[in-house]
């Protein structure tokens, strides 16, 4: 009888094919010391670099590691999606490929789960990020904490350790887009902070480029929050008291005959302000009926090319 996976490593892979190496030794000693019935899933997103024919060539010297290789690339979030559809440990640790979240920090992660805790989230104290991706980070989250309702820490990425009723509710939410961590915040579950070790990447930089950010931040805000539009409400609201306003004002001034070209100024205000407005408006509400209709066409969030 085949032994129960216990735990579940899943990495997403795109632009480290040089770390991969060194990131499953890394590995395999760390995990050793709590179990041998453990799982390496690779997923493969279309890396440029030779990153598949290093997970080719690992899956065959440890049969432990799995490679899933998909057909292009469809990002990091969905990588992970895959992974859990095909992790069978009872944990799942999730984590990048570029050696910053550090392998022997899993067994801190672990020890702390055992305490009763059915997430474990790994908080990097001393990012080694540079100070422009620091500043970003820090906005995008408090942002995102305000518009999605959920906890958010620019501390705290992907990195940690989830059982497994946690990851088959996250893959029970069925949304188009994919944030790992929004979902695992959204679900609930008994969930813990634990500070860890951050380093810097092993080689290359990172693929999220500043408009990547951009993207990936409007995506992930309207698409599990509907706060914009009430902000929109709430910003209709106040342009009208202050129309009204600015309207008594200006009734008030013609009959002291102050203006010498009548009605210039409240024409002009009024047609940039709610022409500003309105086409704010609508690109909102046309951003959320876009990503309905991507939702109803219920087309596969991932396509797999090979597994291995």
């Amino acid at each position: 009888m085949r032994n129960k996976v216990l735990i579940s490593i899943i990495i997403p892979v795109y632009g480290c094919c040089k770390s991969l190496r060194l990131l499953y030794e890394r590995l395999e000693k760390t995990l050793s010391t709590i179990t041998e019935n453990f799982e390496i899933i690779m997923i493969n997103d279309a890396s440029p670099d030779n990153s598949w024919s290093v997970i080719q060539e690992l899956s065959k010297k440890d049969k432990r590691v799995k490679g899933i290789n998909f057909s292009r690339n469809f990002g990091q979030h969905y990588a992970i999606t895959a992974g859990i559809d095909y992790a069978q440990g009872d944990w799942v640790v999730v984590m990048d490929c570029d050696l910053q979240d550090q392998p022997e920090e899993i067994i801190k992660l672990y020890n702390k789960a055992q305490e009763g805790y059915d997430v474990v989230l790994a908080q990097r104290i001393e990012r080694e990020d540079s100070f422009f991706k620091k500043i970003g980070s820090k906005i995008f989250y408090k942002v995102l904490s305000y518009l999605t309702g959920t906890e958010q820490d620019a501390s705290i990425a992907n990195f940690g350790i989830y059982h497994k009723k946690v990851i088959n509710a996250v893959k029970d939410m069925n949304d188009y887009l994919k944030y790992f961590p929004v979902m695992v915040r959204w679900v609930g579950f008994k969930l813990a902070v634990m500070p860890v070790k951050h380093s810097k990447r092993y080689e290359g930089e990172s693929s999220y480029s500043l408009f990547k950010l951009l993207s990936l931040s409007i995506d992930v805000m309207l698409s599990f929050s509907d706060k914009p539009l009430k902000i929109v409400v709430k910003l209709g609201f106040f342009i009208s008291l202050t129309s009204l306003l600015i309207s008594v004002i200006l009734f008030m001034l013609a009959l002291l005959n102050y203006y010498t070209v009548p009605g210039w100024a409240s024409t002009m205000i009024t047609l940039w302000l709610l022409s500003g407005l309105i086409m704010m408006i609508q690109g909102i509400v046309g951003i959320y009926v876009g990503k309905t209709f991507d939702q109803t066409k219920n087309r596969p969030t991932y396509i797999i090319k090979e597994i291995i």
